[in-house]
């Protein structure tokens, strides 16, 4: 069964729902300091704390979004010869450098590669890399768990 991979659109800000607006209102409110917690900053902006964490790992400005350099992989990768070497191929042939790699001593056949990665020289969508590692014949599952800022 194909897992399906994360789709990101560049949305105007007057088509986001009001919830949304506030929620990156709120997270304003919080990088600037102006709200010490997440329960101040959505009293100043009139925002459920539930609304709050529905939507806040969710939207994103555009600015935020285009400065992301650093993307962690969780992959589930069938225990064969050269099976790690051919995903590491892959990922430098997009030319992104690996920061750190992590694998579990493979059990049932199977290991488990936490993979991080700087993105800011690929020259690939992340999605089309991300196709590129689940078409491997080795790969069992790949999905993005956590992303970040160089130099955050």
């Amino acid at each position: 069964m194909a897992e399906e991979i994360d789709q990101f659109y560049l949305v105007r800000e007057d088509m986001l729902t009001e919830a949304m607006q506030k929620t990156l209102r709120a997270k304003v409110l919080l990088e600037n300091g102006s709200a010490e917690t997440i329960g101040e900053a959505v009293k100043q902006v009139d925002l459920s704390r539930s609304a709050f964490y529905k939507y806040r790992d969710a939207v994103f400005p555009f600015h935020t979004m285009i400065q992301e350099k650093i993307i962690t992989f969780s992959i589930h990768l069938a225990d064969r010869s050269g099976a790690l070497s051919n995903l590491l191929r892959i990922v430098a042939n997009t030319d992104s450098n690996v920061l750190t790699i992590n694998q579990t001593i493979p059990l049932g056949g199977r290991a488990n590669i936490t993979l991080t990665v700087d993105t800011s020289m690929v020259n690939v969508e992340i999605q089309q890399l991300m196709a590129d590692i689940k078409a491997m014949e080795a790969v069992e599952k790949v999905e993005i768990i956590g992303s970040g800022a160089a130099g955050v």
